[in-house]
């Protein structure tokens, strides 16, 4: 566990994501009595999806500061098992962890990899380990008021529809690539330890739209790769400038272009009940659709 200093104030630019995370879930969390006087439970799930590399667990470490609850991430690793009943019972001591600690925040990376559609599967040991998330999530053993389920995935349409019912992780949250101002505070966040000369951030910021938070430290390690190579062959030392940055850029492209391609037809063909309207509307305003 992890106690998560972090807020949504840390997060640059992402407007539409923190409004909509406070509307459909922060919100309603942080006012318990009102809560209760109107019959909801004190129990939540919110799956975020999007392109790789584009801050969902930033995003996610964020929401647990908000709610001033300890932060348990959960990787593949944590749980899958390759001995039979293991991987049921890990799953089931995370919650409990969760549960004795609460108000907690389980954060689950790659959902899609716990949580495969069943339909996908050729064994049954995936469909029991499905059959214990969705029993976990539900509490029918146990109360799981103050335990905040996130999950993380960049393929959405992979996780099992059962998971993503009403009461389970039922609410869902697009995060796309950074926009300007987040662009312009990772390019700064990445190069404050580095020495720079006459670097024009917001500049670069703009020629870097479509860029993924991962893209982006690309960039700036790139840049620095080519400054310190220029040091080691004149052997003196300069800093990085715009010229490193201009010749990194030649080289480096957006990496979630392949991400929307496939998302495109899901957005299209496979919008049933509107749980994609969010990716529909960023890729027709990006005349992507």
């Amino acid at each position: 566990m992890e106690r998560v200093t972090l807020t949504l104030a840390d997060v640059a630019g992402m407007e539409d994501v923190k409004r909509r995370l406070q509307l459909a879930f922060l919100g309603p969390l942080k006012n318990p009595e009102m809560m209760r006087m109107y019959g909801k439970s004190l129990r939540g799930g919110l799956l975020l999806y999007g392109p790789p590399g584009c801050g969902k667990t930033y995003v996610a470490r964020a929401t647990a500061g908000e709610l001033g609850a300890k932060f348990i991430p959960i990787g593949i690793s944590d749980v899958l098992d390759m001995y039979i009943g293991e991987s049921e019972r890990k799953l089931h001591e995370i919650f409990e962890l969760a549960r004795r600690n609460r108000p907690t925040v389980i954060f689950f990376d790659e959902i899609d990899a716990l949580g495969r559609k069943r339909s996908l599967m050729r064994g049954s040991a995936g469909t029991t380990m499905v059959n214990q998330f969705l029993s976990e999530l539900d509490g029918v053993q146990a109360d799981n008021d103050g335990v905040f389920v996130l999950a993380a995935t960049n393929h959405p349409w992979d996780v099992d529809s059962a998971l993503r019912r009403p009461g389970r992780l039922d609410r869902t949250l697009l995060v796309l690539p950074p926009d300007l101002p987040a662009r312009v505070k990772l390019i700064r966040d990445n190069l404050a330890f580095r020495p720079t000369r006459d670097i024009q951030a917001d500049k670069i910021g703009h020629s870097t739209e479509g860029f993924s938070g991962a893209d982006l430290a690309h960039l700036c390690e790139s840049a620095a790769e080519l400054a310190l190579q220029d040091s080691l062959s004149t052997g003196r030392p300069r800093p990085i400038d715009m010229n490193d940055f201009r010749t990194a850029m030649k080289e480096i492209k957006p990496s979630v272009n392949t991400w929307f391609d496939t998302a495109r037809n899901y957005a299209q063909f496979a919008n049933e009940g509107g749980a994609y309207d969010d990716l529909a509307a960023y890729l027709r305003s990006r005349k992507m659709m």
